[in-house]
Formats: C-alpha cells, sequence, structure tokens
C-alpha cells in the first residue's frame, strides 16, 4: 500500500474511525515485524527477546496512544521506532543488571548495518551516548533514532522532522562520527 494511503487511514483511525483503524493494523504491524525482525537478528543468538514478542508489545503501546494525531506514515514509524528502542533498552538492561556489559546486545551503527563484519555496539551504551547527543544536539540525536531504530530512509526522516534530505544526511554523518567516538575507543 503506498505511504498515501497508509496515512490516510492513519488520519482517519486518529479521528476515531476503528474501521481505519482495523484496515490499518495488519499494515503497520507487517511493517513492526520486518523492523523488529531487522533489529533482533543481529543479537546473540540465545537472546530471549523474539521478533513477535518485541512487535507485540511495540503494537500494544502504539495502539494505546489515545491522544495521538498521527501526520504520516513517517511520524508513525518515528514513533514506533522510539518505542521499539526504549523496548529493547529496558530488556538489556533487565538482561545485564547483574554485570554490565556480560554478553550485552550487539547493534551496528554502519550505513550499510547488514553486511558481515560491521563494527558491533552495546544498546545500553548507544541508549546512554543518544542521551547525551541529546542535549548537545536533540536533532541529530532524532535524526539517529528515526534511521536506526525507526528503518526510516533519509527521506522519510526529512519528512518525518521537515528538514532538507541534505540536512538530514549531514546530521547522519555528524550524529554517527560522534557515537562511534564516543562508543569505540580509537574510532
Amino acid at each position: 500500500m503506498p505511504s498515501g494511503e497508509i496515512t490516510t487511514l492513519l488520519h482517519q483511525w486518529s479521528g476515531g474511525d476503528s474501521i481505519a483503524g482495523d484496515e490499518l493494523a495488519p499494515l503497520i504491524y507487517s511493517e513492526l515485524h520486518k523492523l523488529a525482525h531487522r533489529h533482533l537478528r543481529r543479537e546473540k543468538a540465545n537472546h530471549t527477546l523474539q521478533s513477535t514478542a518485541l512487535v507485540n508489545e511495540a503494537y500494544l503501546r502504539l495502539v494505546d496512544q489515545k491522544r495521538a494525531q498521527w501526520q504520516d506514515r513517517a511520524h508513525f514509524f518515528a514513533i514506533s521506532g522510539q518505542i521499539i528502542r526504549r523496548i529493547l533498552v529496558d530488556h538489556a538492561r533487565a538482561s545485564h543488571r547483574e554485570k554490565r556489559g556480560a554478553g550485552a546486545t550487539v547493534l551496528a551503527l554502519d550505513e550499510e548495518r547488514d553486511l558481515p563484519g560491521q563494527r558491533s555496539l552495546d544498546l545500553i551504551a548507544l541508549d546512554d551516548a543518544l542521551t547525551d547527543l541529546k542535549k548537545l544536539n536533540p536533532q541529530q540525536s532524532q535524526v539517529v533514532e528515526l534511521r536506526f531504530f525507526a528503518g526510516l530512509s533519509i527521506e522519510e526522516t526529512a519528512e518525518a522532522l521537515h528538514l532538507s534530505k541534505a540536512t538530514v544526511n549531514r546530521y547522519w554523518v555528524t550524529a554517527r562520527a560522534w557515537l562511534l567516538r564516543e562508543l569505540i575507543p580509537g574510532a
């Protein structure tokens, strides 16, 4: 379904149209599942959080947004990315309370996210660094969150943040470099 039709359904659903919500549910659930699967396939094989559980939790939190006024598809998936980030970080923190970093959740921050040999980052450390980046430059932090956790393209991120593609690209490159320097000594 084209992005415009998803946006239309989101607007109708925000306005209280339950039929639009019913039509939208399988579309957004499918997209959320792809996003969750992408994040979780980079994790260790013995990771206890499964993509279906992550999607279900994110979906429940999204539909519980009673007063949400979804602007468009990009806005919806931006919020989805924030929710998925929070679920993953909460799970990582709960799983590693005894010894921080032992068996830490590992994620990639490179542009080509699925290439073998990619740089890997501890999810908890990434969350802490993003919190620090948000204090320095909130828009760069948002760009990372939308690109990395919500899986939005440069174009979709620009649309969600009402910025130019060039600005989003510049923020993405700068924020990634800052995060890698913070998270990987000597990077």
